[in-house]
């Protein structure tokens, strides 16, 4: 038995790798209000695992004893963070839980200043443009949101445009619009650039392998019946929307409009044309052999079976019967279309093709 020594290696490879990748993940630096926001999300679990009665109940060493060790992504940066922020931790769990019960806001937007409200941005916190119901119109997100940082410009989402993601952008259309909502959806897959509605007929202009009507629009050009063959000698033409792939002909075939030996438009060497199918002359040759030594076999059965009823008609019986039925079941398979070809059945039923 081969024992395979290099699997041990590739394993140990993959674990020091993991364990690398975690180790650089522990080491992330933190921007200044997510880390804010991993110190105070790290501190609330530790509040609510002290008051589960699942950490010894000491209070606040308690929870800064938990402090940090359920962060992944960034945890030394959050132990650093974690011990520069104690004093003010200690003065919000001694004397501003009653009137602040929001640490986050109260430590990392009032005190520190490190984050903003949701759906401000900068500085000086400023309202992202919509605020408060329609940030940039419901279809995009303001850069720096919650932050001390980024600009207040709209992100919009796939399909809209503009400064504040009110018009639809390239390869979409404005299907729905009123008041308070705009609903751009895809053109459709013909068009080159901008439509003015859904389907090909919307199209301004069309994409390669298209071309315009005036009726319908975009319309697919067959590439595969425009003239002359797109493809390879010995390979046919399927055509697709916009497109077309060439694909092999049938081993059997020289040439063919289609898959399977029965699209040839004329046979490969060694293969000959047999009611409008190309098949292997040498296959031909050993069914001829095979129907032969068929037809021989059931002849000399058959005069075997006449020997004995000369002198045993019940034995004679017998055998006919059993001769009968080895006939009917081998015609029965080498006549099936779904059976292996004749050589493999002939020789299933123990007849020999000679050669």
């Amino acid at each position: 038995m081969q024992v395979n020594v290099h699997l041990p290696i590739f394993v140990l490879t993959i674990v020091l790798a993991e364990q690398c990748l975690a180790s650089d993940n522990t080491k992330t630096e933190l921007p200044p209000c997510l880390g804010c926001k991993t110190v105070v999300n790290s501190f609330k679990k530790g509040m609510k695992k002290m008051t589960e009665g699942t950490e010894s109940a000491n209070g606040l060493a308690s929870v800064q004893e938990y402090l940090c060790t359920d962060v992944d992504w960034g945890k030394e940066h959050c132990q650093a963070l974690a011990t520069e922020m104690t004093a003010a931790l200690e003065d919000w769990w001694l004397h501003k839980q009653n009137t602040h019960p929001d640490l986050y806001h109260w430590l990392c937007i009032s005190t520190r200043q490190v984050c903003c409200p949701d759906e401000h941005f900068g500085s000086n916190c400023n309202p992202c443009p919509g605020y408060p119901s329609r940030i940039c119109n419901g279809n995009g997100k303001c850069r720096g949101a919650g932050t001390r940082k980024g600009n207040g410009s709209c992100i919009c989402d796939a399909g809209y445009d503009g400064d504040l993601c009110d018009k639809c952008g390239k390869y979409f259309y404005e299907s729905y619009r009123d008041e308070d909502k705009l609903l751009c959806s895809p053109c459709h897959e013909s068009c080159q650039g901008t439509c003015s509605q859904a389907g090909p007929k919307g199209c301004v202009a069309c994409k390669s392998g298209w071309q315009m009507d005036t009726e319908k629009g975009c319309l697919d050009i067959d590439e595969c019946y425009t003239g002359k063959n797109p493809c390879k000698r010995n390979e046919f033409c399927v055509n697709n929307d916009g497109s077309y792939v060439c694909l092999k002909c049938d081993r059997s075939c020289g040439g063919c409009t289609g898959d399977g030996p029965d699209m040839c438009t004329k046979c490969a060497r060694g293969y000959t044309l047999k009611d409008g199918m190309c098949v292997d002359e040498q296959q031909m040759g050993r069914d001829w052999h095979v129907n032969l030594t068929r037809y021989l076999t059931y002849a000399g059965l058959c005069v075997a079976t006449c020997i004995v009823f000369q002198k045993n008609m019940v034995l004679a019986g017998l055998i006919g019967l059993s001769v009968g039925i080895y006939i009917s079941v081998a015609e029965y398979y080498l006549g099936s279309p779904s059976s292996t070809n004749e050589v493999d059945v002939a020789k299933m039923l123990g007849l020999q093709a000679g050669r």
